[in-house]
């Protein structure tokens, strides 16, 4: 595995590592995000991998579809199901053809249900509340607007969970504002870096998912921080697929990884076998080391997560194959 600079760790040192892309990171440093004016103007060892569930998963016909069709994708796209859109329109924009086949869906986790109810009773408890995923983003503004859309501040892990609550509908509704992003978008910095607030209670809500590590709450108990947190939804592999899909994603050269549950959704259901025949291009180490601890190799990381540095992995990928020109 490499990343697109060196590897943090040897043990993750499968390949040669290859220079950092020069596609913008996240953010520069630890940094307070601006908030937004309000309409007054004032700033308020390897595992071995599952056998494939392919030929027992039912067929659905419009589970996945197949970007410029005429020509064989050279990528497969694997986040859930309406979440590929950025990362296809940068690689497209690039001659790249993809084809959509979410490994994951999402469902409710044990503690959705008690979200909105600490929100409406306990939010002056909590100096931040931690976001890591555009879907725990979009999982908690249901519960907070579940409870009355109670005054919160939010940290998030990275540009793309900040979208969720950038959007012209979320910014008319008056969602939060995400005041806090780490320099780089993974759970390693968040925790070190997230600030303490002044006179307050070193108290952190943390919605996330059922799978989800204890990266983050272990590093913010380090520092005294108490955690809260709650698994309000869960990553499950995909019940449904095209078979004709299917077929076409196993001839691919390089499969997308966004997140632990994808990578081990795909070996899952496509084989051991066929993912050993391909690039594993994962959005950060996080995807990264699930692939690892999956027995896999062909495996590179964007060191600084987000779409462009993502984008940049997929093309070191298929430039390696000589199935695109060197930069």
């Amino acid at each position: 595995m490499s990343a697109c600079t060196a590897a943090p760790a040897a043990s993750l040192a499968r390949q040669t590592a290859v220079p950092r892309p020069s596609s913008p990171s996240i953010a520069t440093s630890p940094q307070l995000l601006p908030q937004r004016p309000t309409a007054g103007g004032s700033r308020a060892a390897a595992v071995p991998a599952p056998k494939p569930l392919a030929a027992r998963l039912p067929c659905r016909h419009a589970a996945a579809r197949v970007m410029a069709a005429t020509v064989p994708a050279q990528v497969v796209l694997t986040r859930e199901q309406g979440k590929n859109d950025a990362l296809r329109k940068v690689l497209e924009s690039r001659g790249i053809s993809c084809l959509e086949l979410p490994m994951v869906e999402t469902a409710a986790g044990p503690d959705q249900a008690r979200l909105p109810q600490v929100l409406a009773e306990r939010h002056q408890e909590f100096d931040w509340v931690c976001i890591t995923s555009p879907e725990a983003a979009s999982v908690f503004l249901t519960g907070w607007r579940a409870a009355g859309r109670p005054p919160v501040r939010v940290a998030v892990v990275g540009e793309g969970t900040a979208r969720v609550f950038q959007t012209p509908a979320a910014v008319a509704e008056g969602v939060p504002e995400p005041q806090f992003v780490p320099t780089v978008a993974n759970a390693e910095h968040f925790g070190p870096e997230l600030p303490v607030i002044e006179g307050g209670t070193m108290r952190i809500l943390y919605p996330s998912s059922n799978k989800a590590s204890t990266v983050l709450q272990s590093g913010l108990t380090e520092r005294g921080f108490e955690v809260l947190r709650l698994n309000t939804y869960d990553t499950l592999p995909v019940s449904q697929l095209d078979e004709g899909q299917l077929a076409a994603a196993k001839q691919a050269a390089v499969v997308t990884i966004g997140s632990p549950s994808a990578i081990k959704a795909w070996v899952q259901i496509v084989g051991e076998e066929a993912t050993r025949g391909m690039s594993i291009a994962c959005i950060g180490s996080t995807s990264a080391r699930a692939a690892e601890k999956l027995g896999l190799q062909a495996i590179k990381y964007a060191e600084e997560p987000g779409v462009d540095t993502w984008a940049a992995v997929v093309q070191e990928c298929l430039q390696e194959r000589q199935l695109l020109p060197a930069a």
